[in-house]
């Protein structure tokens, strides 16, 4: 089966969004551009760590280069833009994330990738070799993707409260605290 490059450039939403309670979350991470939708299925971990490292992309960008074309923080309001749009029907399960930015085109590339083995290397990024897993491929603006990430990091932190002993999850009946020998707090 041929390898499908999904590419939005620049896409008219790029968004994090979860279905369920917290817990039991499934976050999706959704392109749309025109008529286009194509969505994936990735962890908690996975968008947490995507957006961080945006973060610092841009800031790293933003120091070097002063006349890019970047915000120092999101724009107010955009936020309520940064919905999922139905139906949800997942290409694939993200198993790699790639980005970097592109000097050339004052763009943040982002790219999820399907299907990578554990021995795997993610292909080059912006490559469109015909072998290998499906990709998602998003060029955001520096606007795009400061909105993108700073929505991702609310999203990812709307979940359950942590443990202040532990910092892990809490239940809504508590848990077993590794810090208190196993006791319930």
């Amino acid at each position: 089966m041929a390898r499908r490059v999904l590419v939005h450039d620049p896409p008219d939403r790029f968004v994090v969004g979860t279905v369920g309670q917290p817990g039991e979350r499934t976050f999706f991470v959704q392109a749309v551009s025109g008529g286009t939708v194509h969505t994936v299925v990735l962890e908690k971990e996975q968008v947490r760590l995507l957006a961080e490292r945006i973060l610092e992309i841009l800031d790293e960008t933003l120091a070097s280069d002063p006349a890019a074309d970047i915000p120092a923080d999101s724009p107010p309001g955009l936020w309520q833009l940064q919905v999922l749009q139905p139906p949800l029907e997942p290409e694939f399960r993200v198993a790699g994330l790639a980005m970097g930015w592109n000097q050339a085109t004052h763009r943040l590339i982002v790219e999820a990738h399907a299907g990578l083995d554990e021995h795997d290397d993610l292909p080059e990024l912006e490559s469109d070799s015909p072998e290998g897993a499906d990709v998602l491929r998003v060029r955001l603006t520096g606007t795009g993707a400061r909105v993108f990430a700073e929505h991702a990091l609310s999203v990812v932190a709307a979940g359950r409260p942590e443990c202040p002993f532990c910092h892990l999850p809490l239940d809504p009946v508590g848990h077993i605290c590794p810090r208190a020998n196993g006791y319930r707090r």
